[in-house]
């Protein structure tokens, strides 16, 4: 069984169809959602309504969360971190119609799925927080102790927009599948995982795909929130992970 596993997608619809039209090619049986859907983006109205119609297995992402609870504490939390994101997550919450942040709010935040004999838990950050970060070149015992709750065989995540990898020495594999929607890889492409699934085994490939930045960019910039022009430029530089 051939499954596609996409996370944070952060309302970039050019770049999820991109990568839907991507995966649509190489014949995908399933698809798997690990979150972060709508926040600071350039179509959160427009992303959620496509995201409803889907026939995917979804979970929360930590953004999804501070959309379907926001309030003034929140704002202000997120603001005096990262004052964009503050500003962006609550142009988000403006615009999205109830029944999105009524999705969002319902959805699990994590998932444990039997495919093909292989167990699979799908989280947003780690098995024990959905704002963990799985990173490259982590240490193994860290990445063991964050993911010591579950049983699974395969750990699937997104959150960090890093992809990566480790084989861990209780025999457990941890993939970051990377980002549809704000990748921050080096030459930031979107990215997913292809996963394939046959009889108890499993093999994991990354894939990159283009999509038009520019235009984008352009929607963003034009957003009615301070620093907007920040956020389009988080689409090119990869070195603004959160501003």
């Amino acid at each position: 069984m051939k499954i596609a596993v996409i996370s944070d997608i952060h309302a970039n619809l050019h770049a999820l169809t991109s990568v839907i039209l991507d995966f649509q090619d190489r014949d995908v049986d399933r698809v798997f959602a690990l979150g972060d859907y709508a926040m600071a983006g350039a179509q959160p109205v427009e992303t959620m309504q496509f995201v409803l119609t889907q026939p995917w297995e979804m979970i929360q992402g930590n953004t999804d969360e501070l959309i379907a609870n926001y309030n003034d504490e929140i704002y202000e939390l997120v603001k005096g971190n990262f004052p964009v994101m503050g500003e962006a997550l609550k142009y988000d919450v403006s615009v999205l119609p109830l029944k999105y942040k009524e999705f969002l709010k319902n959805l699990p935040k994590e998932k444990i799925l039997t495919v093909e004999g292989v167990k699979i838990h799908l989280v947003h950050g780690s098995p024990r927080k959905n704002n963990e970060n799985i990173f490259p070149n982590l240490p193994l015992e860290l990445v063991e102790e964050m993911c010591a709750s579950t049983d699974a065989n395969l750990i699937l995540c997104g959150h960090t927009h890093v992809p990566c990898g480790y084989q861990l020495t209780s025999k457990k594999t941890v993939i970051n599948v990377g980002s549809v929607g704000r990748s921050m890889t080096d030459d930031a492409m979107p990215c997913y995982l292809l996963l394939d699934v046959k009889n108890g085994e499993f093999t994991a490939e990354h894939i990159f795909v283009d999509y038009d930045r520019d235009t984008v960019a352009e929607i963003v910039r034009n957003h009615n929130f301070e620093g907007a022009d920040k956020l389009a430029k988080m689409l090119y530089n990869t070195k603004e992970r959160h501003i």
